[in-house]
């Protein structure tokens, strides 16, 4: 009897093992299938809109793309045109693609976080790219100095004030920085701080209207700038502006009214904004070398697919933490030197 009841149970065990074998049979088929589909992206890279800079079109996506090409990896370049569901829907494309890796330009930190958790989450890895995800769980940051930018504008303002003959106790500096939920904004700003408020407290020069631009939207720029027009009576000899954008916002009021040009500030050597250098409305503009960060960011990437550190020069404090980054250097750009810009293309 023991015989027979051992020999049913035998049979249920090997009926039990065949049955098991097939399901890890079909699981392993489905993994590899999967796999198969996950090669096809390595790399996500989320750019955030067409509006704050002509930059993300015209060259972070393409220097991107040869970068990536370049070392063989495959990648999703996107841009969001400043929809933060539109960048999220973009990641959990990225994701099921395959990819384990995101470049991600934020839109808000909020969002930005929530998509860098998709990644980490899961195992995967996020490098915040220009802009810093406050909160978020990046293991890399590739920017350009946030706080050189921002003296780099603010010494500019004052050495145009000075050749102008506008620098003194009763010339009057706006300031126009960038939108409030990028953390570069802050950033920029703190160089501005560095360099104005000490002017400002010795009464060398006088502290006027300011205000952050909401998404660094020129429009908004065109409007707020009127107002401060308005409320000073026209009574501005100096413009902190935080990009070539708004500073072209500026440019627009200041011609409207009829007013002459002032010592003006920008950022992203764009076309327009050296067009308004040699012109005479705008003093310089920031020289960010977009090939340099979009190569950086790409190497970082790879690294970590091969679960290597990426190279860094320093920390960025995020909340509690401090974030492996690499700082890259700017140059400022005015009419007497703007023509090194054809050498680099």
């Amino acid at each position: 009897m023991l015989r027979k009841v051992f020999r049913r149970s035998t049979a249920f065990v090997l009926a039990g093992l065949v049955v098991a074998s097939l399901a890890t049979l079909v699981v392993t088929t489905a993994t590899a299938s999967t796999k198969s589909k996950k090669a096809s992206v390595q790399v996500c890279v989320l750019l955030p809109d067409t509006k704050s800079s002509v930059r993300w079109v015209q060259f972070d996506a393409p220097d991107l793309k040869k970068a990536f090409a370049k070392a063989g990896v495959t990648a999703s370049i996107n841009n969001a045109l400043n929809d933060p569901l539109k960048q999220k829907a973009q990641a959990q494309a990225c994701l099921a693609a395959g990819a384990t890796v995101v470049i991600e330009t934020a839109l808000d930190n909020g969002s930005a976080a929530s998509i860098e958790k998709l990644f980490t989450s899961k195992g995967g890895k996020a490098i915040d790219y220009d802009r810093q995800v406050t909160g978020g769980s990046a293991s890399d940051y590739v920017t350009f100095d946030g706080k050189a930018v921002g003296e780099a504008q603010a010494k500019g303002v004052v050495a145009a004030m000075k050749a102008n003959g506008t620098y003194n106790s009763n010339s009057t500096v706006a300031e126009l920085w960038g939108g409030q939920t990028d953390q570069n904004a802050f950033w920029f700003k703190s160089g501005n701080d560095a360099v104005f408020n000490p002017l400002f407290k010795s009464g060398a020069i006088k502290k006027g209207p300011q205000q952050f631009v909401p998404d660094w939207d020129a429009n908004n720029a065109a409007t707020i700038f009127n107002q401060m027009l308005v409320k000073t009576n026209n009574n501005i000899q100096g413009v902190l502006a935080a990009n070539d954008n708004i500073a072209g916002a500026v440019v627009a009021d200041l011609k409207a009214k009829g007013l002459k040009p002032v010592a003006l500030s920008g950022q992203d050597t764009t076309a327009q904004g050296i067009q308004y250098i040699l012109a005479g409305w705008q003093s310089g503009t920031v020289y960010k070398y977009v090939p340099d960060e979009a190569n950086a960011a790409a190497a970082a990437a790879v690294a970590l697919l091969h679960g290597k550190k990426p190279v860094t020069n320093g920390f960025r404090k995020n909340g509690s933490k401090n974030e492996p980054t690499l700082a890259l250097p700017v140059k400022w750009i005015t009419k007497s030197n703007y023509k090194q810009l054809f050498a680099q293309g």
